[in-house]
């Protein structure tokens, strides 16, 4: 038997369970019985779905209907619908993963996907795309506007086609007034491109010092000490590979995977990056004190003490979450259960905006990994277990978790009590969900509270996963509306794709796929998607949503909200003079007659990304704001004088 063929394909729990075997015994997923009955028929393709409940897209209607029943709830404006614009779009990005995802399936950390984010990188007043892959080539594709695109990758020189690609940040880092790009992969090293103020970048990895190769993830530009340099947080996971190559020069992941945080030697420290000017960094992890092991995917900033010194939440994917708060620029001291005594085990995407319009910053979190342990629920499709927290998850030892065990066991949201202080509240804000990834934050009907979209899935060898929007209630609450407003169900009513082919009569008749079958086989997944991007990307004034789904191509979301209603919104772009050139880290303060809104510019829009994108304000029914105030990183505070006129970009420059 050839030694690629010898992989025994087990479900995700099954691995997670050998690692602690010592306490549940491991178990084996069955091949799945043909979804068409009788021997195959010689020189056709036989269709095989693993599980076969992937092709009956039947349940989404009830859920639909379900949802529609909720209507009575919702106070805020919903009328209005998400269009999948890909085909017409002209993006023929597709994403391709490596075999630990399909045909040698084992449950490891590349099944966590890639990003997607957006930058005018050309200065033309258009947003364009970049999207990672695994395998093939990163593509930046660039906005010619009305819902239109060109693929920019080669003469970009983006493409980056030599290795396993995960995450991506623009971020201008030398204060040019153009973005930079850092692009991490899994130990094929990262790479750092400057651009050259027209949409071409240079490979400027090796004097930059951001070279760092090793099981890298989650990128965030933030200036720690004020200084007018955007410095850099690089999240590493964890050793989660061995020194086997697959196919397309990946390293095979090991089978014990999700049992690796407990080995001291596979813990892979995340790194802090200081901007040493001229696109120059350097390791200051040690210096500051922050050394952090944590098996973490992504991080966010926030300033929870408000005292304008950016502070650090590292999610945890295998552990308790982290909190790093900045001590004037000169260390980070670690508060994590002090301010956060318990955090989801297995936490994913981050969020971070005032979602009651109290001016203070809130928390949601997104977590995947618990949701993998009540295997009950692998075929189950019901709205109340996807809804509620994982019972079963309380059957987790301790010697696993390697924590204390003080667990939100589903997704966390920490309503910001100020003076420093959190509560948890997601169950009372309906803002669990299954099979989390990563989110985004917007304001999709430009009322002037934020929403919510999560990204969900497990893909192949699992049931489909939905999507979910999230419509913030006036601040109440979040209404379930991913049917309401048109992202579910998906263009076509899909739920499945080919994910790979077999030759049962020849070089992969040994796979557990084959059993039963001859010649070629033709196994379908499930579709889902990891990450998303919210921005106005036809300049039409409403928000829109793009997606990096998991081996496929991604979803172009345009909304009509414009066509259904008058919108008003402000688009914000800060030009820092003595702050970074960006703005990250200012907090912005936007008063109309009816709400004063306040946000916070971290560039994060979402999993796995950051962008650089004006700051959208959705203004409701006020026609004009009576003023702006930016508390800039600088410490400087501004005020923009009113009236102020809804439905324009105001650049906002920092005097």
């Amino acid at each position: 038997m050839p030694p690629h063929l010898t992989r025994v394909w087990s479900g995700w729990p099954a691995v997670l369970l050998l690692c602690c075997s010592t306490w549940l015994p491991a178990c084996r997923d069955k091949p799945p019985a043909p979804t068409a009955p009788g021997a195959p028929v010689a020189g056709q393709t036989t269709k095989v779905a693993k599980p076969p409940e992937i092709l009956d897209a039947s349940w989404l209607e009830d859920r639909k209907k379900q949802q529609l029943a909720t209507l009575p709830k919702f106070e805020v404006f919903h009328d209005f619908q998400f269009i999948d614009r890909l085909p017409e779009s002209g993006i023929t990005f597709a994403h391709k993963i490596v075999d630990d995802s399909g045909k040698f399936y084992i449950a490891d950390h590349y099944d966590h996907g890639n990003a997607v984010a957006v930058a005018d990188v050309d200065q033309d007043g258009l947003l364009d795309i970049y999207f990672t892959t695994q395998l093939g080539e990163n593509q930046l594709w660039h906005n010619l506007g009305n819902g239109q695109f060109e693929d920019w990758t080669g003469p970009s020189g983006l493409a980056v086609g030599d290795r396993i690609g995960v995450a991506a940040s623009f971020a201008d880092t030398d204060n040019d007034g153009d973005p930079d790009l850092y692009v991490t992969s899994v130990r094929g090293g990262n790479l750092f491109f400057e651009n050259d103020g027209t949409g071409k970048f240079r490979d400027r990895t090796e004097q930059s010092g951001l070279g760092y190769t090793g099981h890298s993830s989650g990128i965030t530009f933030f200036d720690y000490n004020r200084d007018g340099l955007l410095d850099l947080f690089l999240t590493n996971v964890g050793d989660y590979t061995t020194q086997e190559i697959g196919r397309g020069g990946y390293f095979v992941g090991s089978k014990a995977a999700f049992g690796n945080h407990l080995k001291r030697y596979c813990d892979e420290q995340s790194i802090l990056f200081e901007n040493q000017g001229n696109n120059r960094f350097l390791d200051v992890s040690k210096d500051v004190g922050l050394t952090d092991n944590s098996w973490s995917g992504d991080a966010h900033v926030l300033d929870p003490n408000e005292d304008g010194w950016p502070d650090l939440y590292i999610p945890n994917m295998q552990g308790h979450d982290e909190y790093y708060e900045n001590d004037n620029g000169k260390r980070f001291v670690r508060k994590s259960r002090e301010l956060f005594p318990e955090t989801p085990w297995g936490t994913m995407g981050i969020g971070v905006f005032d979602y009651n319009h109290d001016g203070r910053m809130d928390i949601i979190l997104t977590d995947m990994h618990v949701d993998m342990w009540d295997q009950s629920l692998f075929k189950t499709i019901s709205l109340e277990t996807e809804k509620a927290k994982v019972a079963e998850a309380k059957k987790l030892p301790l010697n696993y978790l390697a924590t204390d065990g003080n667990h939100i066991l589903g997704n966390a949201f920490f309503e910001n009590n100020g003076n420093g202080k959190f509560t948890e509240v997601s169950d009372a804000l309906n803002t669990e969900n299954y099979w989390p990834w990563g989110l985004s934050i917007g304001d999709l009907n430009a009322d002037g509270y934020e929403d919510v979209v999560i990204t969900a899935s497990m893909n192949f060898g699992f049931r489909y996963a939905l999507n979910s929007v999230l419509l913030n209630n006036l601040g109440k609450g979040f209404l379930d509306s991913e049917f309401i407003v048109g992202v579910e169900p998906r263009r076509d009513g899909r739920t499945a794709i080919p994910w790979f082919e077999l030759d049962c009569d020849g070089a992969d008749r040994p796979h557990p796929l084959c059993k039963g079958q001859t010649g070629k086989v033709e196994v379908w997944g499930a579709l889902g998607s990891r990450s998303s991007v919210i921005f106005d990307l036809d300049n039409d004034g409403d928000l829109d949503i793009v997606t990096n789904d998991f081996n496929s191509e991604p979803m172009v979301l345009v909304s009509n909200l414009t066509d259904r209603k008058p919108v008003h919104y402000l688009k914000i772009q800060l030009i820092g003079s003595k702050s970074n050139r960006d703005g990250l880290g200012a907090k912005v303060t936007v008063t109309t007659d009816f709400e004063t809104l306040t946000k916070y510019y971290d560039g994060k829009s979402g999993y796995l990304a950051q962008s650089q994108y004006p700051i959208y304000f959705g203004l409701g029914d006020a026609e004009s704001a009576k003023q702006i105030e930016v508390q800039w990183p600088s410490g400087k505070t501004q005020i923009v004088a009113g009236p102020i006129k809804a439905n324009q970009l105001l650049k906002v420059k920092e005097e």
